[in-house]
């Protein structure tokens, strides 16, 4: 069984052009590290990875051990640890940089991956193994979006050998079985390597900071737009929602005429 979330019901009032410019970079970024020998590669993920020991310790570190926060927000360590970031930062994160705008976004994002870096570090203090990866920060948009819009329906690719369908769940769902997932990965064991506290600290950051970073015209626990668990045939054309790229090619055509002269 394979069950996938690529898209959500919920419309934007703007185009998510800060969510746009982050998949970018961490894409540009990892291609980037795809191209270095093994020593680079290793040499760059410790050098901008945030390495415990560094971070709340005093062993060295290439560069001032907050700076390596942000910067081990743009890098990843695999193919799917950067499509698995930028897929739920593609569906969820729109909505909420409509919530506050883009400047506050911005620090909105960036706060969510320190409190998550922070939230691995002190669980292990003394670890000098590097943390990369954009989802502490995603988790702390996966907290904002389950207080806002906890009813909203993600369309979700549902495939059981041949029988291929999508079917719309609520929001609340996939975010908690997401989060109940980090929790149980934690108790378990999990699969080594995989900052969990950071996925749990980052959540719980963005759940509690929303109701401040959103604008007051937003509610929380937002209506749904669309009834939950209708089901259709899979198509392509489903794996991008038309909100989210037709009012991108609409903004996009309407800035180009505007700067046409006359």
């Amino acid at each position: 069984m394979f069950f996938f979330p690529f898209s959500d019901d919920n419309p934007t009032t703007r185009t998510p052009v800060i969510c746009y410019i982050l998949i970018a970079v961490c894409a540009f970024i990892f291609l980037w590290q795809f191209t270095l020998p093994k020593h680079l590669y290793e040499s760059a993920v410790y050098s901008f990875g945030v390495v415990p020991a560094s971070l709340l310790g005093n062993n060295a570190s290439s560069i001032p051990p907050l700076l390596t926060v942000i910067t081990s927000m743009f890098m990843h360590g695999s193919w799917m640890h950067l499509i698995s970031n930028m897929v739920y930062l593609w569906i969820f994160g729109d909505n909420i940089e409509d919530s506050m705008g883009r400047g506050r976004f911005i620090l909105f994002y960036l706060t969510c991956g320190f409190v998550a870096a922070f939230t691995q570090a002190m669980i292990d203090p003394t670890s000098e193994i590097p943390m990369i990866g954009a989802s502490g920060a995603v988790a702390g948009i996966l907290g904002a979006y389950l207080l806002l819009h906890p009813k909203a329906n993600v369309n979700v690719l549902f495939w059981i050998i041949i029988f291929i369908t999508t079917i719309r769940v609520p929001a609340f769902i996939v975010l908690g079985v997401w989060i109940v997932g980090q929790f149980f990965s934690v108790t378990g064991g999990g699969e080594g390597g995989v900052a969990y506290f950071a996925h749990i600290g980052g959540f719980l950051a963005g759940m509690i900071l929303i109701p401040f970073f959103k604008k007051s015209s937003i509610p929380i626990l937002d209506n749904p737009r669309s009834k939950p668990f209708e089901s259709k045939p899979f198509n392509l054309s489903d794996l991008s929602s038309d909100n989210k790229v037709k009012g991108f090619m609409d903004e996009f055509i309407k800035d180009s005429n505007k700067r046409k002269p006359h």
